[in-house]
């Protein structure tokens, strides 16, 4: 098989042709796109689908086509009634470090829009789940994630009231909760974590503020404290075409 010289490490071998050499219409639009976004900046605006048509003579529906895959890929956004750049990825490590850690290293500014704090007892199934007693006060903490005011993800914290039975009154929802919990002395010992693609019920898109067909990243996480008792369940819901998650793997 013919690898180009050029081709990136980690690219599609030979850019996604098949085998048979028959490209789809679509495709062949897509790469040319994929070129032209290289050579825009970030939130430069991309020529409006007649003129794509037009230049790459193939139908419109052709150019939408491929426009959708870049869009859900990440590498572009919708603004207003056209479509503009979008920026790279966030990188946000597996590990026990928290989002705004990860945010932060990226040159982004981190924040957080609080949509509940609750309390209510704990489920047979999140006791099941994290060792917590069944019927003990547990708080649940929601939040819309934001990088630089943008809507990024949703993350929903359940903790039991006696670990931290002041929550609602000394934390600051918009700031980090792992640093909250050093804070009152509670240090992290391990975490089971899960990964898998979702699709954003109707409520989560709406309060991340994405389409529901757009793919979601979701990580659930079950934390226990240096002595091994349970600590925490979060849920959170990552946007596909703004998230990438990086780990390193020894032998």
């Amino acid at each position: 098989m013919d690898y180009p010289n050029d081709q990136a490490p980690g690219a599609p071998v030979r850019h996604g042709i098949p085998e048979h050499g028959r490209i789809p219409k679509y495709y062949a639009v897509k790469a040319r796109l994929d070129v032209l976004i290289g050579e825009l900046g970030e939130g430069d605006p991309l020529p409006t689908e007649r003129d794509l048509s037009e230049s790459y003579e193939v139908a419109r529906e052709t150019v939408r086509q491929a426009i959708r895959e870049l869009v859900l890929e990440g590498k572009l956004r919708r603004q207003g009634r056209g479509t503009v750049v979008a920026g790279p990825k966030l990188e946000q490590p597996l590990s026990l470090a928290s989002y705004t850690e990860g945010v932060r290293r990226q040159g982004r500014t981190p924040g957080r829009t609080l949509v509940t704090l609750d309390r209510f007892p704990c489920s047979a199934a999140l006791a099941a789940e994290t060792g917590l007693e069944r019927g003990e006060p547990v708080w649940h903490l929601e939040r819309v994630l934001l990088a630089d005011d943008e809507r990024v993800g949703l993350e929903s914290t359940y903790v039991a009231v006696a670990r931290v039975p002041r929550l609602d009154a000394d934390f600051d929802p918009d700031s980090s909760f792992y640093a909250f919990l050093h804070g009152q002395g509670i240090a992290f010992g391990d975490a089971d974590e899960r990964i898998e693609t979702v699709l954003a019920t109707p409520r989560e898109a709406l309060l991340i503020g994405t389409p529901p067909a757009l793919p979601m990243l979701l990580i659930h996480r079950v934390s226990r404290d240096s002595e091994g008792r349970p600590l925490e369940r979060v849920r959170s819901l990552y946007r596909g075409d703004r998230f990438s998650f990086t780990t390193r793997l020894r032998g």
